[in-house]
């Protein structure tokens, strides 16, 4: 157990900027629901906590490459949060390449892929969404929001270490699927009621920006065009979805389908 140093803080704190993410090739989680989730699938390489916290989780020594300890005083230092929680770990990124063995892998899959959806708090909502129902894959264009930012981390609950993301060209990728024949589903006003549109167990679900929708570009590869309807059908209402909640109707109707 090594105490905690001034430059280590300073350089756990740099996390926060995805440059330095990149850099390092880590990503913080902090609280112990987080921290007990990630160490369980990817590799912590710092694991910080309050004497407390060690003195509840001995056996957390031996998952992680340096442990430290650090006082509650500097643990509001190194947070990231607003209130600031006992343990902290910084894990190793995993690197996910979507290759050709991937996507075959996908094709017999429900999917869901983001195009450009750029709030933090949505991308980790949507992250922990899937993993509830099941969906163990997230396609994300380059301009998505980046997962392992540590708000997105927060919103996941522990799902980022279930769930894998890839960022990669959407409107190429979607192209590939469709070669597959795979269907693609994407939500538009213009589009079928999705309480009586016939639904795949397999597919991709694709899901817009927060203000623009889905790009002209990934329209193009939209097999199946969904719409979910206010209620009452002419009712005033507002504008549209907030694209977390969208995707748990979307992914919840596809789930609620009997398996044929």
């Amino acid at each position: 157990m090594l105490p905690i140093t001034k430059n280590l803080i300073k350089q756990l704190r740099s996390l926060e900027q995805r440059k330095f993410r990149r850099q390092e090739g880590e990503f913080v989680a902090e609280g112990n629901k987080l921290v007990q989730d990630n160490l369980l699938s990817l590799s912590c390489h710092r694991l910080v906590a309050t004497p407390d916290w060690w003195t509840a989780h001995p056996e957390a020594e031996k998952s992680a490459e340096e442990c430290y300890v650090i006082s509650p005083a500097d643990m509001e230092r190194l947070s990231l949060m607003q209130s600031p929680q006992e343990v902290l770990g910084a894990f190793r990124m995993p690197n996910r390449v979507l290759d050709s063995d991937i996507e075959e892998a996908l094709a017999n899959q429900l999917v869901v892929a983001l195009d450009e959806v750029q709030d933090p708090g949505n991308l980790g909502t949507i992250i922990r969404l899937c993993d509830w129902f099941g969906i163990r894959n997230i396609i994300c264009s380059p301009n998505t929001a980046d997962c392992f930012a540590p708000k997105v981390v927060q919103a996941t609950m522990g799902a980022i270490a279930r769930v894998k993301v890839y960022y990669t060209d959407l409107p190429t990728f979607l192209s590939t699927m469709r070669q597959r024949q795979v269907p693609v589903y994407g939500t538009f006003l213009e589009g079928e009621n999705i309480y009586q549109s016939n639904l795949s167990p397999h597919g991709i679900i694709v899901m817009g920006n927060e203000g623009r929708g889905i790009s002209d570009a990934v329209r193009q590869q939209v097999t199946h065009k969904l719409f979910i309807p206010p209620y009452p059908a002419d009712a005033l209402t507002s504008e549209s979805l907030n694209v977390g909640i969208a995707t748990a109707i979307t992914v919840s109707e596809f789930r609620r389908r009997p398996t044929p």
